[in-house]
């Protein structure tokens, strides 16, 4: 009795001291928990740790309290058999403080459970850390004072308390039935104990979690670009350096080694702590606050997947806020591929200690330096680091997102195939923004202006001149992409590759449906902010600007239009009202409120004019198909199913552009779909044989976002029609007669909205005309399948097609320039 009085003061005593020191961080949810409770509430819970620290115990106990599940410190009961507490110690000591082969409670568990059929209990593996830095720290202090991989000696645990209190985390894990896992554990392993399977299953359980928080257990940096200068690639390469350079192999082993020191990161766990610390007052200053969304999906991945986070490139703030993102509820953060232009004195060290490793924009056919990067991308997925890359390579300029760059997806790829520990899985992330560091440089950049060089001084720079005011932050993660799943679409799954083998054509074919389903999902992800959804339609309209009633019905309809038809279950939507909205833009200072004979008009400033197109951009795609079935009912489709067909002849093209979602069998359903939600709205009357237009005007607004789209691509139908008869036009000649073209449209009023058109768009619209057969694309030249292939491009107005007609009527002067004048 004297022994248990004596136990039951120290947890009390410990409980007064943690009450007042500790402030735990629960990183995931209980939710599931909380409802096998609920639907199994006869079921007893206990906890399961590795080892046993009273302050951990009593941590515990204080925690499931908070979140109204069982305590961990009181009796639990199976039947007739009683347990002091709820707490199973995996690394259970005897009184001469040997660890038991298994744990004596556990062995008691499946006693009960052998004799009671009926009887379960629900085990819930539970995870506590005080500090997160990685075991490679060369600090002694640093590895004193935060938690690793190796157990915390009894000293070290008190340490923990009195200096982690505010950087400690705990979480608790799935619940899981000790009758399933003594049922697995006899077909698993039926010659050996049912607690050797039962004990192995729950470390294992416990130790993919610790790996999420904490990373992988690493070498420091100056041991990795030793270990990584001998293996068998980088010696290979060096080899075949010394060959074709004529230089001694000492020498190109040096150039391998100062290309390894260029490339590797140096993390840090002070870096982490430090930038974690002053981001937050970063945040805090800047922005209204930090929205999140869909991260317990990335949470439970990360335990059994290798996590590769792709996410789209608006910002340099990009790389902060994702880092930051993730290790603020738990994560270990990535690895990040960063541009060696932003390798600059003092802040690429910084970077380095955040995860930042440094890539070339050009590999430029430099064998050695390609082996050298690929094998340290290697050596990163092989030790299970998370990492991340932009799929974009570099930032959007304006606003929409870039055709994918492939080269780090297809190192990935090329990596796993060599031989991997896990699975891979993609995180597509949106970033929302309602402002922008690089904002004015990205206006300069559109107007014609050179590209400024990226650099961390310029985006300091570029913070002075601009008010501190920039709303709120949106992160969203999209759903996952597994690479297992592609590669056995294409039935290479099991393939084997060596170092030096190129990727053959169906691991390609693998890598172009990873980047496209990258591309996309990170467009289910999109938030539609109040600043985006307000830029759609102000800078559609014309001289950008609405009277102010007229823009609250709208910005309400079409809110009303994508709850009805969703994009994606992904997409997040301000709650914001119409009249809500644009007093958040004011404030915001993004829009101007002015009026004329007493009627309230809200328009775009012109200083704001670049910025909002390039937010509205950002949430383009989501309104593309109700814009295309606006535009077959004001070009005159009386009925279903010629608005079907209009829609399923254009939306190719807008798919390749702007990396829609959806396959052509998927658009009867959505079509139908926003014909009745136009219905509700009271925009379209329908009856069983026609549509009736009811309101013009709000079908023609929404018809005209897809306006300057739609006008490139009829140029450009129109151009290569004319010229159908040759042979074939490049896609380069395209592009310069295509601009030619616009601003000819442009000169004779015909184009009244902003365009926007590159080479990208040339690049897209080739794609859709091979993708539906109506061309041949090869070698960087277009051949119409036939001369009237494109005439469903034609505008039904006869006055815009004549305008069109008459931009894309050259002189002879344009002609010969650009050698397309027939012999």
């Amino acid at each position: 009795m004297s022994n248990a009085r004596s136990s039951r003061w120290y947890r009390n005593f410990t409980q007064s001291i943690l009450t007042k020191m500790v402030s735990p961080q629960l990183l995931g949810s209980t939710a599931e928990l909380s409802q096998r409770l609920q639907a199994e509430p006869h079921v007893p819970v206990c906890y399961v740790v590795e080892d046993e620290y009273v302050s951990n115990n009593v941590l515990i106990d204080q925690q499931a309290q908070q979140q109204n599940l069982p305590s961990a410190l009181k009796p639990i009961h199976i039947g007739q058999h009683q347990e002091r507490d709820a707490l199973l110690i995996l690394n259970e000591k005897n009184p001469q403080d040997v660890p038991y082969h298994y744990a004596s409670k556990l062995i008691r568990f499946i006693e009960v459970l052998e004799q009671n059929p009926e009887a379960d209990v629900q085990l819930v593996p539970v995870t506590v850390l005080w500090g997160r830095a990685p075991d490679y720290e060369d600090s002694w202090v640093k590895a004193l004072f935060s938690d690793a991989w190796a157990k915390p000696s009894h000293l070290k645990q008190m340490l923990n308390v009195s200096l982690y209190g505010k950087d400690n985390y705990i979480e608790f894990h799935k619940p899981l039935s000790l009758r399933a896992l003594l049922n697995e554990a006899k077909v698993q392993q039926p010659n050996y104990s049912p607690a050797h399977f039962i004990a192995s299953y729950l470390v294992n359980d416990l130790n993919k979690s610790k790996e999420a928080i904490l990373g992988p257990d690493l070498s420091d940096r100056r041991n990795l670009i030793q270990q990584l200068l001998h293996s068998e690639a980088i010696q290979k390469a060096v080899t075949q350096e010394s060959i074709h350079k004529k230089i001694s192999m000492f020498e190109a082993e040096n150039r391998a080694k100062s290309y390894l020191n260029e490339i590797t990161s140096d993390f840090s766990y002070s870096t982490l702590r430090f930038a974690a610390l002053s981001l937050e007052k970063l945040w805090t200053q800047l922005y209204d606050g930090i929205e999140v969304h869909n991260f317990d999906t990335v949470r439970e991945l990360a335990k059994d997947y290798e996590i590769v986070y792709t996410p789209c490139h608006r910002s340099h703030i990009d790389y902060l806020l994702l880092s930051y993102v993730i290790f603020n509820r738990g994560l270990m953060v990535p690895h990040i591929a960063a541009g060696i232009n932003l390798n600059l004195p003092v802040v690429g060290n910084i970077l380095r200690g955040a995860g930042a490793y440094f890539i070339r924009r050009s590999f430029n056919g430099n064998m050695l330096y390609t082996a050298v990067f690929k094998e340290y991308v290697h050596s990163l997925l092989s030790r299970n680091s998370p990492i991340e890359y932009f799929i974009e390579g570099g930032r959007s300029r304006t606003g929409l997102l870039l055709p994918p760059k492939k080269g780090m997806l297809s190192m990935t790829v090329h990596s796993y195939l060599r031989g991997s520990s896990k699975p891979i899985a993609f995180i597509p992330t949106y970033f929302g923004y309602e402002k922008l560091f690089e904002g004015s440089s990205y206006i300069h950049e559109l107007n014609g202006k050179p590209k400024e060089a990226e650099s961390v001084w310029g985006l300091l720079s570029s913070v002075r001149k601009i008010e501190k005011v920039f709303g709120l932050v949106h992160v969203n993660f999209g759903d996952p992409i597994y690479l297992d799943d592609i590669l056995s679409q294409n039935e290479v799954q099991d393939l084997q590759l060596s170092i030096d083998d190129d990727l053959p054509k169906s691991v390609i074919t693998s890598v172009n449906q990873t980047a496209q389903a990258i591309l996309e999902n990170i467009n289910k992800a999109a938030v539609l902010n109040p600043i985006a959804l307000l830029s759609l339609l102000l800078l559609k309209a014309p001289e950008h600007r609405i009277e102010q009633d007229t823009l609250i019905q709208q910005l309400d309809d079409y809110r009303q239009i994508l709850k009805l038809s969703p994009y994606d279950a992904r997409m997040m939507m301000t709650e914001l009202s119409g009249s809500a909205i644009i007093d958040y833009a004011l404030k915001l200072k993004q829009i101007d409120q002015h009026q004329v004979d007493g009627i309230g008009f809200i328009q775009v400033s012109d200083k704001q004019k670049g910025l909002l197109n390039y937010f509205s951009n950002n949430i383009l795609h989501s309104f593309v198909l109700p814009a295309l079935v606006a535009t077959a009912l004001i070009n005159g489709q009386q009925n279903s199913n010629d608005i079907q067909n209009y829609v399923a002849k254009l939306y190719p093209f807008f798919k390749e552009e702007l990396f829609l979602k959806w396959q052509a069998d998927e658009l009867e359903h959505v079509v139908e779909q926003l014909l009745q939600a136009f219905a509700q709205l009271d925009w379209i009357g329908l009856d069983h044989t026609s549509i009736n237009v009811q309101q013009p005007l709000a079908v023609q607004a929404l018809a005209d976002i897809i306006a300057s789209s739609l006008t490139n691509f009829r140029l450009m139908a129109e151009i290569l029609s004319q010229f159908a008869h040759s042979n074939s036009l490049g896609l380069s000649k395209l592009e310069k007669l295509t601009k030619i073209a616009l601003k000819n449209l442009l000169a004779s009023g015909h184009l009244a909205n902003s365009f926007y058109f590159d080479k990208s768009t040339v690049k897209t619209f080739s794609q859709g005309l091979k993708l539906t057969q109506l061309a041949q694309v090869q070698g960087g030249s277009i051949q119409l399948a036939q001369s009237n292939a494109l005439d469903f491009f034609q505008a039904q107005q006869p006055i815009m097609q004549q305008a069109l007609t008459e931009a894309t009527h050259f002189s002879d002067k344009v002609l010969k320039d650009f050698e397309l004048q027939q012999a």
